[in-house]
Protein backbone atom coordinates (compact mmCIF):
# COMPACT_ATOMS: atom_id res chain seq x y z
CA UNK A 1 0.00 0.00 0.00
CA UNK A 2 1.62 2.97 -0.75
CA UNK A 3 -1.09 5.91 -0.07
CA UNK A 4 -4.73 5.59 1.85
CA UNK A 5 -7.13 8.10 2.15
CA UNK A 6 -7.46 7.33 6.14
CA UNK A 7 -4.41 9.87 6.35
CA UNK A 8 -6.29 12.76 4.76
CA UNK A 9 -8.95 14.61 6.20
CA UNK A 10 -12.65 13.44 6.11
CA UNK A 11 -14.23 15.53 2.77
CA UNK A 12 -17.48 17.74 4.05
CA UNK A 13 -20.69 16.20 3.82
CA UNK A 14 -23.35 17.61 0.79
CA UNK A 15 -25.94 19.55 2.19
CA UNK A 16 -28.26 17.99 0.73
CA UNK A 17 -27.94 14.46 -2.09
CA UNK A 18 -27.82 11.45 -2.00
CA UNK A 19 -26.91 8.46 0.87
CA UNK A 20 -25.65 5.60 -1.15
CA UNK A 21 -25.28 2.45 0.59
CA UNK A 22 -24.66 -1.11 -0.51
CA UNK A 23 -26.00 -4.57 1.72
CA UNK A 24 -29.01 -2.63 2.81
CA UNK A 25 -32.10 -4.27 3.30
CA UNK A 26 -34.94 -3.07 1.02
CA UNK A 27 -37.78 -3.35 3.48
CA UNK A 28 -36.36 -1.25 6.28
CA UNK A 29 -37.76 2.17 6.09
CA UNK A 30 -40.87 3.01 4.25
CA UNK A 31 -38.65 5.93 1.82
CA UNK A 32 -37.88 5.37 -2.15
CA UNK A 33 -34.71 4.16 -3.19
CA UNK A 34 -32.44 4.88 -6.11
CA UNK A 35 -31.48 1.67 -7.76
CA UNK A 36 -28.39 2.42 -9.30
CA UNK A 37 -26.38 0.73 -12.02
CA UNK A 38 -23.79 -0.94 -9.91
CA UNK A 39 -26.85 -2.50 -7.72
CA UNK A 40 -26.51 0.00 -4.70
CA UNK A 41 -29.72 2.07 -3.55
CA UNK A 42 -29.68 5.83 -3.09
CA UNK A 43 -31.72 7.56 -0.48
CA UNK A 44 -32.43 11.48 -1.65
CA UNK A 45 -31.92 13.85 1.71
CA UNK A 46 -32.68 17.69 1.63
CA UNK A 47 -30.98 19.14 4.52
CA UNK A 48 -28.24 17.96 7.49
CA UNK A 49 -31.06 17.54 9.66
CA UNK A 50 -32.92 15.14 7.45
CA UNK A 51 -29.55 13.10 6.35
CA UNK A 52 -29.11 12.90 10.92
CA UNK A 53 -33.12 11.69 11.21
CA UNK A 54 -32.59 9.10 7.93
CA UNK A 55 -28.94 7.66 9.51
CA UNK A 56 -30.98 7.21 12.60
CA UNK A 57 -33.48 5.52 11.89
CA UNK A 58 -31.07 2.78 9.53
CA UNK A 59 -29.12 2.57 12.40
CA UNK A 60 -32.04 1.82 14.80
CA UNK A 61 -33.71 -0.91 12.58
CA UNK A 62 -31.58 -2.73 10.87
CA UNK A 63 -28.15 -4.20 11.25
CA UNK A 64 -25.60 -1.98 9.33
CA UNK A 65 -22.55 -4.05 10.39
CA UNK A 66 -21.99 -5.37 6.76
CA UNK A 67 -23.39 -1.65 5.08
CA UNK A 68 -21.05 0.39 2.89
CA UNK A 69 -22.14 3.72 2.43
CA UNK A 70 -21.34 7.03 0.50
CA UNK A 71 -22.82 10.60 0.69
CA UNK A 72 -22.53 12.64 -2.98
CA UNK A 73 -25.04 14.69 -4.94
CA UNK A 74 -24.80 12.60 -7.62
CA UNK A 75 -26.44 9.12 -6.88
CA UNK A 76 -24.55 7.13 -9.22
CA UNK A 77 -20.84 8.77 -8.76
CA UNK A 78 -20.26 8.37 -5.13
CA UNK A 79 -16.71 9.64 -4.13
CA UNK A 80 -15.52 6.29 -2.30
CA UNK A 81 -17.85 4.29 0.43
CA UNK A 82 -17.37 3.82 4.20
CA UNK A 83 -18.55 1.72 6.49
CA UNK A 84 -22.26 2.56 7.44
CA UNK A 85 -20.99 3.48 11.27
CA UNK A 86 -17.91 5.99 10.09
CA UNK A 87 -20.90 7.93 8.17
CA UNK A 88 -23.32 7.99 10.99
CA UNK A 89 -21.04 8.79 13.80
CA UNK A 90 -19.28 11.63 10.91
CA UNK A 91 -22.72 13.07 10.71
CA UNK A 92 -24.24 12.76 14.55
CA UNK A 93 -20.87 14.16 15.78
CA UNK A 94 -20.01 16.50 13.15
CA UNK A 95 -18.58 19.47 15.64
CA UNK A 96 -16.32 16.62 16.79
CA UNK A 97 -15.49 16.07 13.40
CA UNK A 98 -14.70 19.39 12.54
CA UNK A 99 -12.56 19.92 14.86
CA UNK A 100 -10.65 16.68 14.32
CA UNK A 101 -10.38 18.10 10.81
CA UNK A 102 -9.08 21.56 11.07
CA UNK A 103 -9.00 22.35 15.20
CA UNK A 104 -6.73 24.10 17.49
CA UNK A 105 -4.83 22.19 19.41
CA UNK A 106 -1.34 21.81 21.61
CA UNK A 107 0.88 19.48 22.70
CA UNK A 108 1.40 19.54 26.30
CA UNK A 109 3.90 18.31 28.63
CA UNK A 110 3.64 15.73 31.88
CA UNK A 111 7.17 15.17 33.62
CA UNK A 112 8.76 12.11 33.77
CA UNK A 113 11.34 10.98 36.61
CA UNK A 114 14.14 9.12 37.89
CA UNK A 115 12.08 7.31 40.57
CA UNK A 116 15.99 7.11 42.64
CA UNK A 117 17.69 10.36 41.81
CA UNK A 118 13.95 12.69 41.28
CA UNK A 119 15.66 14.29 38.33
CA UNK A 120 13.44 14.55 35.36
CA UNK A 121 14.22 12.05 32.88
CA UNK A 122 11.34 13.19 30.28
CA UNK A 123 8.13 14.05 29.57
CA UNK A 124 4.82 12.25 27.99
CA UNK A 125 3.11 14.70 24.95
CA UNK A 126 -0.30 14.77 25.50
CA UNK A 127 -2.87 16.25 23.10
CA UNK A 128 -5.12 19.21 24.06
CA UNK A 129 -8.10 20.87 22.06
CA UNK A 130 -8.58 24.77 23.23
CA UNK A 131 -11.06 26.08 21.32
CA UNK A 132 -13.03 24.38 22.10
CA UNK A 133 -11.83 22.09 25.00
CA UNK A 134 -12.49 18.44 24.78
CA UNK A 135 -11.37 16.14 26.82
CA UNK A 136 -8.70 13.54 24.95
CA UNK A 137 -10.67 10.62 25.33
CA UNK A 138 -13.72 11.90 23.75
CA UNK A 139 -11.62 13.22 21.16
CA UNK A 140 -9.74 9.88 20.17
CA UNK A 141 -13.08 8.06 21.27
CA UNK A 142 -14.79 9.82 18.05
CA UNK A 143 -11.38 9.35 15.96
CA UNK A 144 -11.40 5.99 16.59
CA UNK A 145 -15.76 5.30 15.52
CA UNK A 146 -15.41 7.59 12.90
CA UNK A 147 -11.98 6.28 11.15
CA UNK A 148 -10.40 9.14 11.46
CA UNK A 149 -7.68 8.07 14.10
CA UNK A 150 -4.94 8.43 11.04
CA UNK A 151 -6.09 12.26 10.78
CA UNK A 152 -5.76 12.92 14.95
CA UNK A 153 -2.82 10.77 15.70
CA UNK A 154 -0.80 12.11 12.64
CA UNK A 155 -1.60 15.44 14.16
CA UNK A 156 -0.25 14.59 17.91
CA UNK A 157 2.97 13.12 16.35
CA UNK A 158 3.77 16.57 14.43
CA UNK A 159 2.67 18.92 17.60
CA UNK A 160 4.75 16.79 20.06
CA UNK A 161 7.68 17.02 17.59
CA UNK A 162 7.10 20.67 17.06
CA UNK A 163 6.63 21.37 20.66
CA UNK A 164 9.79 19.69 21.92
CA UNK A 165 11.85 21.04 19.62
CA UNK A 166 12.03 24.95 20.96
CA UNK A 167 11.57 24.08 24.34
CA UNK A 168 13.38 20.68 25.56
CA UNK A 169 17.14 20.26 25.79
CA UNK A 170 19.06 17.28 23.97
CA UNK A 171 19.01 14.44 26.29
CA UNK A 172 15.48 14.84 27.87
CA UNK A 173 13.22 12.30 26.29
CA UNK A 174 9.41 12.81 25.01
CA UNK A 175 6.98 9.94 25.12
CA UNK A 176 4.69 10.20 21.98
CA UNK A 177 1.86 8.22 21.56
CA UNK A 178 0.62 6.35 19.10
CA UNK A 179 -2.36 3.90 18.21
CA UNK A 180 -1.96 1.16 16.24
CA UNK A 181 -4.41 0.92 14.04
CA UNK A 182 -3.71 4.31 12.29
CA UNK A 183 -0.54 3.13 11.04
CA UNK A 184 -1.52 0.55 8.25
CA UNK A 185 1.72 0.81 6.28
CA UNK A 186 4.77 1.63 8.71
CA UNK A 187 7.33 2.36 5.80
CA UNK A 188 4.85 4.87 4.35
CA UNK A 189 2.85 6.16 6.88
CA UNK A 190 5.35 7.11 9.54
CA UNK A 191 7.49 8.84 6.52
CA UNK A 192 5.58 12.11 7.44
CA UNK A 193 7.00 11.97 10.53
CA UNK A 194 10.83 11.11 10.83
CA UNK A 195 10.73 13.86 8.05
CA UNK A 196 9.64 16.21 10.71
CA UNK A 197 12.28 14.59 13.44
CA UNK A 198 14.80 16.19 10.56
CA UNK A 199 13.14 19.40 9.55
CA UNK A 200 13.23 20.29 13.16
CA UNK A 201 16.14 19.14 14.18
CA UNK A 202 15.27 16.37 17.20
CA UNK A 203 17.32 14.14 17.74
CA UNK A 204 15.72 10.34 17.18
CA UNK A 205 17.68 8.97 20.20
CA UNK A 206 15.07 11.60 22.62
CA UNK A 207 11.83 10.35 21.38
CA UNK A 208 10.10 7.13 22.47
CA UNK A 209 6.77 6.16 20.73
CA UNK A 210 4.00 4.77 22.96
CA UNK A 211 1.29 2.38 22.31
CA UNK A 212 -1.99 4.19 23.74
CA UNK A 213 -3.90 2.91 26.73
CA UNK A 214 -7.09 2.21 24.93
CA UNK A 215 -5.90 0.43 21.80
CA UNK A 216 -6.36 -3.26 21.65
CA UNK A 217 -3.89 -4.83 20.34
CA UNK A 218 -5.07 -7.64 17.29
CA UNK A 219 -2.54 -8.29 15.16
CA UNK A 220 0.70 -8.82 16.75
CA UNK A 221 2.92 -8.79 14.12
CA UNK A 222 1.47 -6.24 12.65
CA UNK A 223 2.62 -3.90 15.87
CA UNK A 224 6.30 -5.54 15.82
CA UNK A 225 6.49 -4.20 11.99
CA UNK A 226 6.31 -0.82 13.37
CA UNK A 227 8.04 -1.00 16.44
CA UNK A 228 10.89 -2.17 14.03
CA UNK A 229 10.15 1.08 11.66
CA UNK A 230 10.28 3.36 14.55
CA UNK A 231 13.85 1.37 15.95
CA UNK A 232 15.08 1.06 12.54
CA UNK A 233 15.30 4.90 12.32
CA UNK A 234 16.83 5.56 15.56
CA UNK A 235 13.74 5.78 17.93
CA UNK A 236 12.54 3.77 21.26
CA UNK A 237 9.37 2.26 22.04
CA UNK A 238 7.00 1.87 24.67
CA UNK A 239 4.10 -0.34 25.31
CA UNK A 240 1.69 1.35 28.06
CA UNK A 241 -0.62 -0.27 30.68
CA UNK A 242 1.25 -3.67 32.17
CA UNK A 243 -1.33 -5.68 33.96
CA UNK A 244 -4.10 -4.42 31.59
CA UNK A 245 -4.88 -8.05 29.89
CA UNK A 246 -2.01 -7.48 27.13
CA UNK A 247 1.28 -7.10 28.39
CA UNK A 248 1.78 -10.28 29.72
CA UNK A 249 5.34 -11.82 29.29
CA UNK A 250 4.94 -13.99 26.35
CA UNK A 251 4.55 -10.35 24.23
CA UNK A 252 7.05 -8.59 26.07
CA UNK A 253 9.53 -11.24 24.95
CA UNK A 254 8.30 -11.06 21.58
CA UNK A 255 8.05 -7.20 21.27
CA UNK A 256 10.99 -6.45 23.38
CA UNK A 257 10.11 -2.69 23.80
CA UNK A 258 12.55 -0.22 25.32
CA UNK A 259 10.14 0.11 27.93
CA UNK A 260 7.21 -0.86 29.63
CA UNK A 261 4.44 1.85 31.84
CA UNK A 262 2.66 -0.23 34.39
CA UNK A 263 -1.30 0.37 34.74
CA UNK A 264 -1.83 2.78 37.35
CA UNK A 265 -4.79 0.38 38.89
CA UNK A 266 -1.86 -1.26 40.54
CA UNK A 267 0.22 1.92 41.46
CA UNK A 268 -3.00 3.04 43.77
CA UNK A 269 -1.92 2.60 47.61
CA UNK A 270 0.77 0.10 46.48
CA UNK A 271 2.36 0.98 49.67
CA UNK A 272 -0.51 -1.31 51.80
CA UNK A 273 -1.74 -3.44 49.34
CA UNK A 274 0.00 -6.90 49.34
CA UNK A 275 -1.17 -8.00 46.13
CA UNK A 276 -0.05 -4.91 43.99
CA UNK A 277 3.00 -4.88 45.60
CA UNK A 278 3.62 -8.77 44.44
CA UNK A 279 2.81 -8.02 40.98
CA UNK A 280 5.03 -4.82 41.33
CA UNK A 281 7.50 -7.03 41.88
CA UNK A 282 7.06 -9.81 39.56
CA UNK A 283 7.11 -6.70 37.13
CA UNK A 284 10.15 -5.67 38.19
CA UNK A 285 11.85 -8.85 38.31
CA UNK A 286 10.74 -9.80 34.48
CA UNK A 287 11.58 -6.48 33.16
CA UNK A 288 15.44 -6.88 34.85
CA UNK A 289 15.13 -10.48 32.88
CA UNK A 290 14.25 -9.04 29.16
CA UNK A 291 16.58 -5.65 29.88
CA UNK A 292 13.30 -3.45 29.84
CA UNK A 293 12.90 -0.18 31.98
CA UNK A 294 9.64 -0.02 34.05
CA UNK A 295 7.75 3.19 34.61
CA UNK A 296 4.83 3.56 37.00
CA UNK A 297 1.92 5.88 36.16
CA UNK A 298 -0.53 7.63 37.76
CA UNK A 299 1.57 8.28 41.64
CA UNK A 300 0.11 11.00 43.44
CA UNK A 301 1.50 10.14 47.21
CA UNK A 302 4.32 10.09 48.77
CA UNK A 303 3.68 6.87 49.97
CA UNK A 304 3.17 5.42 46.71
CA UNK A 305 6.83 7.04 45.31
CA UNK A 306 8.76 5.80 48.18
CA UNK A 307 7.55 1.94 47.79
CA UNK A 308 7.89 2.15 44.37
CA UNK A 309 11.50 3.63 44.39
CA UNK A 310 12.20 0.84 47.25
CA UNK A 311 11.67 -2.57 45.23
CA UNK A 312 13.59 -0.42 42.11
CA UNK A 313 11.05 0.75 39.82
CA UNK A 314 13.12 3.24 37.57
CA UNK A 315 10.49 6.41 36.70
CA UNK A 316 7.98 7.47 37.74
CA UNK A 317 5.00 10.11 36.47
CA UNK A 318 1.71 11.52 37.78
CA UNK A 319 0.22 14.17 39.88
CA UNK A 320 2.58 14.11 42.67
CA UNK A 321 5.34 14.82 39.90
CA UNK A 322 3.14 17.20 38.02
CA UNK A 323 0.27 17.40 36.07
CA UNK A 324 0.38 17.99 32.15
CA UNK A 325 1.46 21.80 31.68
CA UNK A 326 1.42 24.05 28.02
CA UNK A 327 4.98 24.48 28.77
CA UNK A 328 8.01 22.63 30.88
CA UNK A 329 9.92 25.30 32.12
CA UNK A 330 10.55 25.68 35.09
CA UNK A 331 9.93 21.65 36.11
CA UNK A 332 13.38 20.87 34.72
CA UNK A 333 14.91 21.03 38.05
CA UNK A 334 15.54 17.87 40.74
CA UNK A 335 12.08 16.71 41.55
CA UNK A 336 14.01 15.66 44.79
CA UNK A 337 14.19 18.92 45.87
CA UNK A 338 10.66 18.96 46.55
CA UNK A 339 9.99 15.54 48.73
CA UNK A 340 13.22 14.99 50.15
Amino acid sequence: MNYCTSCTPAPPFPDNGFLILHNLEENVTARKFLENADGSLSIPYSNGKELASLLQDLHEQTNTSLIKGALSRNPEQPLAYSPFSYIYERVIYKDLVSLINKGEFLSFFQPIVNLESGQIFGYESLLRSFNPPVSPFKLFDTAIKTGMQSILDRRARELAIIARSNQVKHGIKSFINFIPSSIYNPEHCLQHTFKMVKQYGVSPDDLIFEVVETEKINDMEHLKSILDTYRANGMKVALDDMGSGYSTYEVLENLKPDFVKIDRHYITDCHQDSEKQTFLKNVQALADDLSITVLAEGIETEDEYTFLQSIGITLGQGYLIGKPEASPAGQEKLFADMIL
